[in-house]
């Protein structure tokens, strides 16, 4: 059930004009021109359009926490799903892979999550959303995948290639290949032949994902490819009519991403480590150059709003210009015209930041409360 009707007052409001300290009506799920129902005092706190996480997979810890120990899905993805109001998502792309990889990447498990999102997402608060990350050299599988974008109304799809090429293509050792193997549940001699029988069809590849990926725009999936190292890569997607590109690993990825007219999406935990885990491009650099629409929490769903918060601190951009590569920036990739600014007609998806800590102090999705902690929480209940 939504908030009745009601409007904030008093506190710094990041409407898309700037900050403004006007008040900001929420009635019916909605946000309102006019001053409606009663005024809730939010002097102190600072009310930001709420987080839209374009690519998270931090849900594996609620749904699968220990190997062979799996929870109930749907009540693991309602408690991903408090996590994220938590930390001010208001939406979420649950990023599941549909790999040979196995273990929690694997087509039977992404089945699984597919059937408990649909369930959850009619409880949660949080709007949640799936993408498919499907690795391309998955050919037999391509029937399934748009399959299951068509039945399941999938927003989202990304391609990705983990198969060790250079190793498999030389006959040389694949690093950690038995622990691998066991998360897939097969022995290390089955899973090597695995990645060489997917290997050896590498040439078809090309042409066969090239099709799929328009058959997926055409069952209205939003798709992109991921880790992209060469600019050459990004001009095979884009000859593929695939231009939304996640996670560039280097300079030369993004600046050809940008070139080709496509979105870039970068890793918030790359901006709060300072530099990417693996020895990737910075995100705060191509942030910096412009070479950024939207950042992701990628693991770690606190990591947006601190993300910007240092971008801010670091004076990369101000916070105003900041936020929106976590609400209007990641909104627009998925065609989500109805959210990421606070303006009148749109959801009601805010979240209110302590303005001296910028703790997240709530979060309302849709007009509906979905976290609330706090000094903030005696002023709505008054």
């Amino acid at each position: 059930m939504s908030l009745p009707p009601l409007h904030i007052t008093r506190a710094r409001v990041l409407r898309p004009e700037g900050w403004t300290d006007a008040p900001l009506g929420l009635a019916g799920g909605v946000l309102t021109a006019a001053a409606v129902g009663r005024a809730i005092d939010l002097s102190g706190y600072l009310v930001l359009p709420g987080i839209v996480d374009i690519h998270g997979d931090g849900f594996e810890r609620h749904v699968a926490r220990r190997r062979g120990a799996m929870m109930d899905m749907e009540e693991g993805l309602l408690s991903a799903a408090a996590e994220l109001a938590v930390n001010g998502i208001t939406t979420a792309m649950l990023a599941q892979f549909y790999s040979w990889e196995g273990g929690l990447r694997s087509p039977d498990f992404a089945r699984a999550v597919i059937d408990a999102h649909a369930r959850a997402r009619a409880i949660a608060i949080p709007d949640l959303h799936l993408q498919l990350r499907v690795e391309t050299h998955m050919l037999d599988d391509y029937p399934e995948i748009l399959r299951l974008v068509r039945d399941h109304a999938i927003r989202q799809v990304v391609f990705n290639d983990h198969l060790p090429h250079d190793r498999l293509a030389a006959g040389r050792t694949i690093p950690r290949l038995t622990g691998t193997a066991l998360k897939s549940r097969r022995s290390p001699e089955a899973h090597l032949a695995l990645m060489q029988a997917l290997h050896a069809r590498r040439d078809e590849v090309p042409e066969a994902v090239s099709a799929l990926a328009r058959d997926l725009a055409g069952a209205g999936a939003i798709v992109g490819h991921h880790d992209a190292q060469r600019a050459e890569d990004v001009a095979f997607w884009a000859r593929a009519g695939v231009s939304l590109a996640e996670f560039p690993e280097t300079q030369a990825a993004a600046e050809a991403a940008r070139a080709q007219g496509g979105a870039i999406v970068l890793g918030a935990p790359n901006v709060n480590r300072g530099g990417s885990h693996k020895g990737n491009a910075s995100a705060t650099e191509l942030v910096g150059q412009g070479l950024c629409d939207a950042l992701a929490s990628d693991y770690h769903y606190p990591a947006p709003r601190r993300a910007v918060l240092q971008l801010a601190a670091r004076g990369i951009l101000p916070l105003e210009a900041a936020w929106p590569l976590i609400s209007s920036g990641p909104a627009a990739i998925l065609g989500f015209a109805d959210r990421g600014r606070l303006a009148a007609g749109l959801r009601a998806d805010l979240v209110v930041l302590d303005a001296a800590t910028h703790q997240v102090a709530a979060t309302i999705s849709g007009g509906r409360l979905a976290y609330m902690a706090g000094e903030v929480a005696a002023r709505f209940v008054a």
